[in-house]
């Protein structure tokens, strides 16, 4: 991490640390206000992790910032963002990921669109490693942690008050890492997590065509921000008009995938020919 943006990232912090000091709240206490967990609210104020818009704006309204104070701390974030992020080696650099985990959990609704990969909070744990193990410049001791995040982030999914609507094409049924035995088990999860009554997930079938040629994958984190996903990392936009273009692009993607029994067809159809190439491997 570029010197620059790790400073700003502690300056961010410091601020941070400062007003929950000047308002008499320990870290505990600020993450359950902001429904945050604790770990969040330490690495933020220690210059560790980046915040989310949502999750600062989360504390901030924890923290009763008036607009003054709390567009100061926004201003910070920006600064945070705008800084050069060139990488130096770390045992502290947090693969690419952590920051649409983070996002995610903190939301009431999640729709998340994807070309190429499964989406985060359906993931297991082998193939989220795979994932995270594609970040450059990460080490075994990051993954871990990584993943491990990434699984507990997963519980949202049952917690009554959440919709989760996921999209896929039929792409990322078939692109996969490791070996067949772990998108069996892959495969085990997604249809788990279909009949979940909190949980839609549509694929659109190579045979339709795409109503927009997807360019990349991206969440929306209730209707104020949305995670894009690129080769280099995540870029959180919370500006409302994009915010709005990207839920209009989703609504199309959504009108154009199945659902329900159709997509537990279509689930297991490509779940026998996983196991038709698991059974040509052993042989």
């Amino acid at each position: 991490m570029g010197s620059e943006r790790r400073d700003r990232m502690k300056a961010l912090g410091a601020r941070l640390r400062g007003l929950r000091t000047e308002a008499g709240l320990t870290g505990a206490v600020l993450a359950q206000r902001a429904g945050v967990g604790q770990p969040t609210v330490s690495k933020v104020e220690n210059g560790r992790m980046v915040p989310s818009f949502d999750v600062l704006g989360r504390l901030s309204l924890a923290l009763d910032l008036d607009e003054s104070t709390a567009r100061e701390v926004r201003d910070l974030l920006a600064a945070v963002e705008a800084a050069p992020d060139t990488v130096e080696a770390s045992d502290d650099k947090a693969p690419a990921g952590t920051t649409l985990d983070e996002a995610v959990r903190s939301a009431r609704l999640v729709r998340s669109f994807q070309c190429v990969v499964l989406p985060a909070m359906l993931q297991s744990a082998e193939y989220a490693r795979h994932v995270f193990e594609s970040a450059p410049n990460v080490t075994p001791e990051a993954i871990g942690r990584a993943v491990a995040v990434r699984v507990e982030r997963q519980s949202v999914l049952y917690e009554p008050g959440r919709e989760s609507v996921f999209v896929l094409t039929e792409a990322v049924l078939r692109t996969w890492p490791g070996n067949p035995s772990l998108m069996l088990a892959q495969f085990d999860r997604l249809l788990a997590v279909e009949s979940l009554s909190t949980v839609r997930l549509g694929v659109i079938p190579w045979r339709r065509a795409v109503p927009v040629m997807p360019r990349h994958g991206f969440t929306l984190c209730d209707e104020r921000a949305v995670v894009v996903e690129t080769f280099r990392g995540e870029r959180v936009v919370d500006d409302s008009t994009e915010v709005a273009a990207y839920e209009e692009t989703f609504s199309r993607f959504e009108e154009a995938a199945v659902f329900g029994p159709e997509v537990r067809e279509l689930l297991l159809r490509v779940m026998r020919e996983f196991q038709e190439l698991e059974h040509s491997a052993t042989r």
